[in-house]
């Protein structure tokens, strides 16, 4: 008689979806971002950087030049005095970051009427650029603005700031200033509220007060708050182009230009457009920005790893 054994089957197999499902989701998940982002920013990076190889007006027919463009811009003194102001703008915007970081302390209190005070220092945030433009511009005006009024009565005799080529670069970057040193606020404000109470209190009882606190246990928390901060303050001292646009158009005689502004007037004004020459800028633009913002990473990166 013979005896039939039951032989167990494998398990089913499992579908190549279900395998790399975990591994794929996040994937597809930033798909539309990255997609976005690669239309939105890649593509015209490196579309600029091919524009600025050609001679175009736009319109007509493109004519290779090669290098160029780029051996007319480093003899061009209007080059050199937009990044002049670009290189002041990046030093004095800075100051953004730690005026930022003091007014949040400041106004990370619980006492009566901090929310009076947040919201004045928040105003100037919601505000257009224009508006602090044209402000600033009413401000410095000439015989009847109040900085100038001052100036007047404490010396003998007012300035004409905007239209001074001496001051005109500092009273622009004093209006970007006023809005920047917000932002940083807000950004600082919010890392506090994550700043742990635990390490703060075993601090008090290891004798840390004042800046010792705010240097060893609170600011070491803040690195992410930092760090956008900063990135966000360097990408708009190198990008203003706004408040010189609105407050003197580049003047007096083009010494407040920077390079965003005279990228600008090259592609689309009264020079000419000459697209492959405004693209030549924005490539050095782009250059600078990139040095400023990747070695920022970069030193973010190896603090985290010697912290580790």
């Amino acid at each position: 008689m013979t005896v039939a054994v039951a032989v167990p089957q494998d398990a089913p197999h499992r579908g190549w979806w279900r395998q790399n499902q975990q591994r794929l989701a996040p994937w597809i998940f930033l798909a539309p971002g990255l997609l976005m982002f690669a239309i939105y920013v890649v593509w015209p990076i490196f579309s600029s950087l091919r524009l600025s190889l050609y001679d175009w007006d736009g319109l007509g027919a493109k004519t290779w030049v090669g290098l160029g463009n780029f051996v007319e811009l480093f003899d061009d003194e209007a080059f050199y005095t937009s990044l002049k102001n670009n290189i002041i703008w990046l030093v004095l915007y800075m100051l953004a970051v730690p005026a930022g970081l003091f007014i949040a302390i400041f106004l990370n209190q619980t006492v009566r009427g901090i929310r009076i005070y947040k919201s004045l220092f928040f105003f100037p945030f919601v505000i257009s650029q224009v508006v602090v433009g044209l402000v600033f511009s009413w401000f410095y005006a000439p015989n009847f603005g109040l900085f100038y009024k001052l100036i007047e009565w404490t010396t003998g005799s007012g300035i004409a700031v905007l239209a001074d080529e001496r001051y005109v670069t500092y009273g622009i970057i004093a209006a970007g200033l006023w809005p920047q040193i917000a932002y940083c606020m807000i950004l600082y404000l919010t890392g506090l509220n994550n700043v742990a109470p635990e390490q703060i209190e075993a601090a008090r009882l290891d004798g840390a007060r004042g800046s010792r606190m705010l240097w060893h246990v609170i600011l070491p928390q803040l690195r992410p708050a930092t760090f956008i901060a900063v990135v966000v303050t360097i990408i708009g001292a190198l990008r203003s182009f706004d408040l010189v646009s609105i407050m003197t158009d580049g003047g007096p005689y083009g010494s407040s230009r920077v390079l965003s502004f005279y990228m600008y007037e090259q592609a689309l004004s009264e020079y000419g457009y000459r697209m492959g020459y405004g693209a030549a800028i924005a490539v050095i633009l782009f250059a600078i920005m990139m040095v400023f913002i990747s070695g920022f990473i970069w030193k973010m990166v190896r603090d985290e790893k010697e912290g580790y």
